[in-house]
Protein backbone atom coordinates (compact mmCIF):
# COMPACT_ATOMS: atom_id res chain seq x y z
CA UNK A 1 0.00 0.00 0.00
CA UNK A 2 1.00 3.29 -0.64
CA UNK A 3 1.31 6.40 1.46
CA UNK A 4 -2.11 8.14 1.82
CA UNK A 5 -1.28 11.55 1.44
CA UNK A 6 -4.47 13.86 0.51
CA UNK A 7 -4.54 14.30 4.58
CA UNK A 8 -1.31 16.32 6.09
CA UNK A 9 -0.50 13.77 8.78
CA UNK A 10 -1.80 10.51 6.99
CA UNK A 11 0.11 8.53 4.81
CA UNK A 12 -0.05 4.91 4.11
CA UNK A 13 2.28 2.52 2.11
CA UNK A 14 2.85 -0.74 0.62
CA UNK A 15 4.86 -4.05 0.19
CA UNK A 16 4.75 -7.62 -1.11
CA UNK A 17 4.77 -11.77 -1.08
CA UNK A 18 3.57 -15.02 -1.99
CA UNK A 19 3.59 -18.42 -0.33
CA UNK A 20 3.93 -21.08 -3.01
CA UNK A 21 6.72 -19.80 -4.93
CA UNK A 22 10.05 -21.12 -3.57
CA UNK A 23 12.33 -19.38 -1.22
CA UNK A 24 15.09 -16.85 -2.59
CA UNK A 25 18.51 -17.10 -1.34
CA UNK A 26 19.73 -13.41 -0.91
CA UNK A 27 22.42 -11.43 0.87
CA UNK A 28 20.41 -9.92 3.58
CA UNK A 29 22.61 -9.93 6.05
CA UNK A 30 25.35 -7.97 3.78
CA UNK A 31 26.33 -5.75 6.58
CA UNK A 32 27.32 -8.61 9.12
CA UNK A 33 28.95 -11.55 7.12
CA UNK A 34 31.84 -11.61 4.62
CA UNK A 35 32.29 -13.13 1.35
CA UNK A 36 34.25 -15.94 0.65
CA UNK A 37 35.69 -17.21 -2.75
CA UNK A 38 32.90 -19.04 -4.01
CA UNK A 39 30.88 -15.84 -3.90
CA UNK A 40 28.73 -16.84 -1.16
CA UNK A 41 28.43 -15.18 1.89
CA UNK A 42 29.40 -16.90 5.69
CA UNK A 43 30.09 -15.75 9.19
CA UNK A 44 33.40 -16.84 11.09
CA UNK A 45 32.47 -16.89 14.99
CA UNK A 46 35.32 -14.42 16.91
CA UNK A 47 36.11 -17.09 19.45
CA UNK A 48 37.82 -19.81 16.12
CA UNK A 49 38.71 -17.18 13.66
CA UNK A 50 42.26 -16.90 15.07
CA UNK A 51 42.46 -20.76 14.52
CA UNK A 52 41.39 -20.35 10.70
CA UNK A 53 43.43 -17.71 9.32
CA UNK A 54 45.72 -20.34 8.22
CA UNK A 55 42.74 -21.79 5.64
CA UNK A 56 43.18 -20.16 1.92
CA UNK A 57 39.87 -21.44 1.34
CA UNK A 58 37.43 -21.75 4.15
CA UNK A 59 34.31 -23.81 4.02
CA UNK A 60 30.80 -21.22 2.71
CA UNK A 61 27.68 -20.96 4.80
CA UNK A 62 25.02 -19.88 2.35
CA UNK A 63 22.75 -17.14 3.40
CA UNK A 64 19.72 -17.99 4.80
CA UNK A 65 16.88 -18.47 2.07
CA UNK A 66 14.10 -15.78 2.21
CA UNK A 67 10.58 -17.27 2.54
CA UNK A 68 8.65 -14.38 1.38
CA UNK A 69 5.43 -15.48 3.58
CA UNK A 70 7.62 -15.61 6.59
CA UNK A 71 8.70 -12.57 5.59
CA UNK A 72 5.22 -11.32 5.34
CA UNK A 73 4.08 -12.60 8.58
CA UNK A 74 7.09 -10.79 10.28
CA UNK A 75 6.99 -7.50 8.90
CA UNK A 76 3.24 -7.06 8.11
CA UNK A 77 1.62 -9.30 10.50
CA UNK A 78 -2.13 -9.73 9.26
CA UNK A 79 -4.34 -6.88 10.25
CA UNK A 80 -8.30 -7.57 11.10
CA UNK A 81 -9.79 -7.28 7.67
CA UNK A 82 -12.01 -4.20 8.73
CA UNK A 83 -9.01 -2.61 9.01
CA UNK A 84 -7.16 -3.40 5.78
CA UNK A 85 -10.50 -2.91 3.65
CA UNK A 86 -11.00 0.50 5.14
CA UNK A 87 -7.68 1.46 4.44
CA UNK A 88 -7.73 0.40 0.75
CA UNK A 89 -10.85 2.60 0.69
CA UNK A 90 -9.47 5.36 2.08
CA UNK A 91 -6.78 5.23 -0.23
CA UNK A 92 -9.07 4.98 -3.68
CA UNK A 93 -10.72 8.06 -2.08
CA UNK A 94 -8.06 10.09 -0.07
CA UNK A 95 -5.53 9.71 -2.76
CA UNK A 96 -7.11 12.12 -5.64
CA UNK A 97 -6.07 15.48 -5.27
CA UNK A 98 -2.63 13.75 -4.68
CA UNK A 99 -2.73 11.83 -7.78
CA UNK A 100 -3.70 15.32 -9.89
CA UNK A 101 -0.98 16.89 -8.83
CA UNK A 102 1.73 14.41 -9.51
CA UNK A 103 0.35 13.06 -12.46
CA UNK A 104 2.59 15.33 -14.93
CA UNK A 105 5.52 13.99 -13.21
CA UNK A 106 4.14 10.67 -13.39
CA UNK A 107 3.43 10.74 -16.79
CA UNK A 108 7.03 12.16 -17.86
CA UNK A 109 8.95 9.24 -15.62
CA UNK A 110 6.68 6.41 -17.10
CA UNK A 111 7.33 8.00 -20.73
CA UNK A 112 11.12 6.41 -20.23
CA UNK A 113 9.94 3.08 -19.86
CA UNK A 114 9.46 0.73 -22.98
CA UNK A 115 6.89 -2.04 -21.58
CA UNK A 116 5.86 -3.53 -24.69
CA UNK A 117 6.10 -7.92 -24.06
CA UNK A 118 7.98 -7.15 -20.78
CA UNK A 119 7.59 -8.06 -17.25
CA UNK A 120 7.24 -5.56 -14.58
CA UNK A 121 6.51 -5.76 -10.98
CA UNK A 122 4.72 -2.54 -9.24
CA UNK A 123 6.11 -2.72 -5.34
CA UNK A 124 3.02 -1.12 -3.18
CA UNK A 125 0.63 -1.16 -6.05
CA UNK A 126 -2.18 -0.54 -3.46
CA UNK A 127 -5.22 0.62 -5.93
CA UNK A 128 -3.50 0.53 -9.04
CA UNK A 129 -3.31 4.52 -9.56
CA UNK A 130 0.23 3.86 -11.60
CA UNK A 131 -1.34 1.29 -14.12
CA UNK A 132 -2.93 3.88 -16.31
CA UNK A 133 0.37 5.25 -17.26
CA UNK A 134 2.05 2.21 -18.80
CA UNK A 135 -0.12 -0.85 -18.71
CA UNK A 136 -1.61 -0.50 -22.27
CA UNK A 137 1.29 -1.33 -24.16
CA UNK A 138 0.97 -4.58 -26.38
CA UNK A 139 2.24 -7.69 -24.36
CA UNK A 140 2.90 -5.87 -21.02
CA UNK A 141 2.70 -8.78 -17.91
CA UNK A 142 2.13 -6.92 -14.46
CA UNK A 143 2.72 -8.76 -11.27
CA UNK A 144 1.22 -6.08 -8.68
CA UNK A 145 2.66 -6.66 -4.92
CA UNK A 146 1.05 -5.39 -1.73
CA UNK A 147 0.47 -6.61 1.64
CA UNK A 148 -2.81 -5.75 2.09
CA UNK A 149 -5.32 -8.41 0.16
CA UNK A 150 -8.12 -6.27 -0.08
CA UNK A 151 -5.71 -3.56 -2.86
CA UNK A 152 -6.92 -6.45 -5.33
CA UNK A 153 -10.07 -5.75 -6.53
CA UNK A 154 -9.55 -2.14 -6.50
CA UNK A 155 -5.99 -2.83 -8.73
CA UNK A 156 -7.69 -5.31 -10.58
CA UNK A 157 -10.27 -2.47 -11.84
CA UNK A 158 -7.34 0.10 -12.61
CA UNK A 159 -5.75 -2.47 -14.74
CA UNK A 160 -9.14 -3.27 -16.69
CA UNK A 161 -9.56 0.54 -16.88
CA UNK A 162 -6.16 0.87 -18.22
CA UNK A 163 -6.87 -2.09 -21.04
CA UNK A 164 -4.75 -4.86 -19.45
CA UNK A 165 -6.00 -8.20 -19.82
CA UNK A 166 -6.69 -9.52 -16.64
CA UNK A 167 -4.65 -12.26 -17.86
CA UNK A 168 -1.39 -10.35 -17.66
CA UNK A 169 -2.27 -8.95 -14.45
CA UNK A 170 -1.20 -10.92 -11.24
CA UNK A 171 -1.96 -9.88 -7.21
CA UNK A 172 0.64 -11.26 -5.00
CA UNK A 173 0.47 -10.40 -1.05
CA UNK A 174 4.10 -9.90 -0.10
CA UNK A 175 6.53 -7.01 1.39
CA UNK A 176 9.67 -5.55 0.04
CA UNK A 177 11.85 -6.91 2.29
CA UNK A 178 11.28 -10.19 0.41
CA UNK A 179 9.82 -9.91 -3.29
CA UNK A 180 7.41 -12.53 -4.57
CA UNK A 181 9.56 -13.04 -7.75
CA UNK A 182 12.78 -15.14 -8.79
CA UNK A 183 16.08 -13.58 -9.45
CA UNK A 184 16.71 -11.75 -12.78
CA UNK A 185 13.15 -12.26 -13.69
CA UNK A 186 12.09 -8.29 -14.24
CA UNK A 187 12.59 -5.55 -16.81
CA UNK A 188 11.35 -3.14 -14.48
CA UNK A 189 10.72 -2.52 -10.87
CA UNK A 190 7.94 0.14 -9.78
CA UNK A 191 7.32 1.64 -6.63
CA UNK A 192 5.66 5.41 -5.76
CA UNK A 193 5.39 6.03 -1.85
CA UNK A 194 6.67 2.74 -0.35
CA UNK A 195 10.11 2.96 1.04
CA UNK A 196 8.85 5.50 3.72
CA UNK A 197 7.22 2.23 5.27
CA UNK A 198 9.18 -1.03 4.61
CA UNK A 199 11.26 -2.44 7.96
CA UNK A 200 14.67 -2.02 6.29
CA UNK A 201 15.00 0.39 3.38
CA UNK A 202 18.34 -1.40 2.10
CA UNK A 203 17.27 -5.02 1.98
CA UNK A 204 14.00 -3.69 0.11
CA UNK A 205 16.65 -2.12 -2.43
CA UNK A 206 18.52 -5.67 -2.60
CA UNK A 207 15.60 -6.89 -3.35
CA UNK A 208 14.55 -4.56 -6.12
CA UNK A 209 18.00 -5.08 -7.63
CA UNK A 210 17.88 -8.87 -7.16
CA UNK A 211 14.71 -9.61 -9.05
CA UNK A 212 15.45 -7.08 -11.91
CA UNK A 213 17.39 -8.43 -15.15
CA UNK A 214 20.35 -6.90 -16.03
CA UNK A 215 20.08 -3.43 -17.69
CA UNK A 216 16.52 -3.20 -15.55
CA UNK A 217 15.13 -0.24 -14.62
CA UNK A 218 13.91 0.46 -11.36
CA UNK A 219 11.42 3.76 -11.34
CA UNK A 220 10.89 5.05 -7.83
CA UNK A 221 8.66 8.14 -6.16
CA UNK A 222 9.47 8.42 -2.94
CA UNK A 223 8.65 11.17 0.17
CA UNK A 224 11.35 12.30 2.02
CA UNK A 225 12.88 14.30 5.30
CA UNK A 226 13.11 18.48 4.29
CA UNK A 227 16.32 20.23 4.62
CA UNK A 228 18.49 19.96 7.33
CA UNK A 229 17.65 22.65 9.90
CA UNK A 230 14.30 24.07 7.78
CA UNK A 231 11.35 24.41 9.86
CA UNK A 232 9.30 21.46 8.07
CA UNK A 233 12.04 19.33 8.99
CA UNK A 234 11.34 19.83 12.69
CA UNK A 235 7.67 19.89 11.91
CA UNK A 236 8.57 15.89 10.66
CA UNK A 237 10.65 14.56 13.15
CA UNK A 238 7.99 15.99 16.18
CA UNK A 239 4.93 14.08 13.98
CA UNK A 240 7.50 10.96 12.97
CA UNK A 241 5.96 8.91 16.05
CA UNK A 242 2.56 9.43 15.04
CA UNK A 243 2.89 9.46 11.92
CA UNK A 244 4.51 5.62 12.19
CA UNK A 245 1.72 4.92 14.77
CA UNK A 246 -1.55 5.91 12.32
CA UNK A 247 -0.08 5.35 9.35
CA UNK A 248 1.20 2.15 8.77
CA UNK A 249 5.04 2.64 9.83
CA UNK A 250 5.41 5.51 7.47
CA UNK A 251 8.40 7.42 8.18
CA UNK A 252 8.61 11.31 7.97
CA UNK A 253 12.28 11.32 7.97
CA UNK A 254 13.83 8.95 5.87
CA UNK A 255 16.69 10.31 3.73
CA UNK A 256 15.51 7.68 0.92
CA UNK A 257 17.52 9.46 -1.89
CA UNK A 258 20.57 8.63 0.19
CA UNK A 259 19.70 4.97 0.36
CA UNK A 260 19.00 4.40 -3.33
CA UNK A 261 22.35 6.16 -3.89
CA UNK A 262 24.35 3.86 -2.17
CA UNK A 263 22.46 0.85 -3.56
CA UNK A 264 24.56 0.13 -6.13
CA UNK A 265 23.09 0.36 -9.17
CA UNK A 266 24.88 1.34 -12.67
CA UNK A 267 23.69 4.68 -13.01
CA UNK A 268 20.70 6.80 -11.70
CA UNK A 269 18.57 9.55 -12.43
CA UNK A 270 17.51 11.63 -9.35
CA UNK A 271 15.27 14.74 -9.03
CA UNK A 272 12.94 16.23 -6.62
CA UNK A 273 10.09 18.51 -6.22
CA UNK A 274 7.97 19.54 -3.43
CA UNK A 275 3.61 19.49 -4.02
CA UNK A 276 1.26 21.95 -2.29
CA UNK A 277 -1.14 18.79 -1.57
CA UNK A 278 1.58 16.29 0.31
CA UNK A 279 3.30 19.43 2.87
CA UNK A 280 4.02 17.01 5.57
CA UNK A 281 5.29 14.78 3.14
CA UNK A 282 7.18 16.38 1.59
CA UNK A 283 9.53 17.05 -0.33
CA UNK A 284 9.41 13.92 -3.09
CA UNK A 285 12.41 12.30 -5.06
CA UNK A 286 11.46 10.81 -8.18
CA UNK A 287 13.96 8.82 -11.22
CA UNK A 288 15.38 5.81 -12.97
CA UNK A 289 18.09 3.33 -11.65
CA UNK A 290 19.04 1.23 -13.70
CA UNK A 291 20.62 -2.44 -12.39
Amino acid sequence: MRCLVALPAVAVPSRGSHPNLKPRRRSTLVAILGSCRCGRRHLLGASSAAGLLHLVNPPCLAAPAIDPAVMLERVHPARPGWYEKLYATAMDKGMRSYEAEIAQYKSNLFSQLSVAGENILELGVGTGPNLKYYASADGVNVTGVDPNMYMEEYSRAAANSAGLPQSNFTFRRGVAEALPAEDDSMDAVIGTLVLCSVKDTDMALREIKGVLKPGGLYLFIEHVAAADGSFLQFVQGALDPLQQFVADGCHLTRKTAENIKEAGFSSLSLNAVRLSSAYIVSPHVYGVAYK
